[in-house]
């Protein structure tokens, strides 16, 4: 495990991670909860049992082949550390959690955002799902060219034109 504590990141050889086959079929949850907390409402949201702990105070690992990509678990994670991958037609596609105002709109294109919230491309926003009519909490889904990141986006910075 690298040094998150010190850096503030995960890097991607931290992560457990679908093989591309699983990828390719849906979308799958991924985790990058690391912290040994009592928490578990992501096992709790999953209507398929794909997500196990070893205790309330374990950290979340998903079953791949389990997972239906629901996204429930990326709607509940207080963390927001749960995400959704998937590659379709050669296009790299991520769904991750966005608190921020304003909202993109579909189809805004979005600089993609690492783990250190660098820019490492740009995005295509293809659906917003709000996750409760009283909050800015949303869901957000990201198309790009590169399926590689897929392991990378975990945000999107909004590009205005104003």
């Amino acid at each position: 495990m690298s040094d998150y504590l010190k850096t503030g990141y995960l890097n991607t050889s931290d992560l457990e991670f679908p093989d591309e086959s699983v990828v390719k079929q849906h979308f799958v949850a991924v985790t990058e909860c690391v912290q040994e907390i009592p928490c578990n409402p992501c096992v709790e949201s999953c209507p398929v049992d794909a997500i196990k702990m070893e205790g309330i105070n374990g950290v979340p690992h998903v079953d791949f082949k389990k997972c239906i990509g629901c996204g429930n678990c990326v709607a509940v994670c207080p963390g927001l550390a749960m995400f959704l991958v998937n590659i379709k037609e050669g296009k790299g596609r991520v769904s991750l959690p966005y608190e921020m105002l304003p909202l993109p709109n579909k189809g805004d294109t979005v600089n993609l955002l690492g783990r250190k919230g660098k820019i490492v491309g740009a995005g295509t926003v293809i659906s917003i799902r709000q996750i409760e009519k009283d909050t800015t909490s949303s869901i957000i889904t990201v198309e790009f060219d590169d399926p590689s990141l897929i392991k990378v986006v975990r945000n999107v910075g909004v590009i205005r034109n104003e």
